[in-house]
């Protein structure tokens, strides 16, 4: 199924409505800042404060059904939501060097948030092809708009005076 999600302007399903089959910013429509609930009919959602992803997000689920956004702080401050590919999956790293290489995640990551320190994110194992520094408090949650989409296969933390 393609996923969808409809979107509506006040709490328990009243008001306005936008039913939403792919990424969409509302950030300059008539409807940003004004959801207060929602039904996710098919795949899954990441709902963001900002349309850079920035601030409040949350991941609505198939079939969920979010009477009134106060529960999960975002009421009338939606601006940006994309759905997540078919099987997403959050993972953590925590410390070390990583290669996505021989898993079932390599090529596959979207988006990040890193939680403390800097990071090298690599499209090959060796380092070759395209390179990102990921920073402290950084939260992008699409890789397109650096163009590196499903292709990241190695990152490590980057240490004071190592490049």
């Amino acid at each position: 199924l393609n996923p969808k999600i409809t979107l509506y302007e006040h709490a328990n399903y009243q008001g306005e409505i936008r039913v939403v089959t792919e990424a969409t910013s509302l950030s300059k429509g008539s409807f940003n800042d004004r959801v207060s609930s929602h039904k996710v009919q098919s795949g899954a959602w990441l709902l963001c404060e900002h349309e850079d992803g920035s601030g409040l997000n949350y991941v609505a689920r198939k079939d969920e059904q979010l009477l009134n956004y106060e529960s999960i702080n975002l009421n009338d401050k939606l601006s940006f939501l994309r759905p997540l590919r078919a099987g997403w999956r959050e993972i953590k790293v925590v410390t070390e060097a990583t290669s996505l290489s021989k898993g079932s995640f390599n090529d596959r990551v979207s988006s990040h948030k890193v939680q403390s320190g800097a990071w090298l994110l690599c499209e090959h194992e060796d380092g070759s092809g395209l390179n990102y520094v990921a920073r402290k408090d950084e939260q992008l949650l699409n890789y397109e708009s650096i163009d590196f989409n499903d292709k990241l296969s190695f990152l490590r933390p980057l240490r004071a005076g190592l490049c």
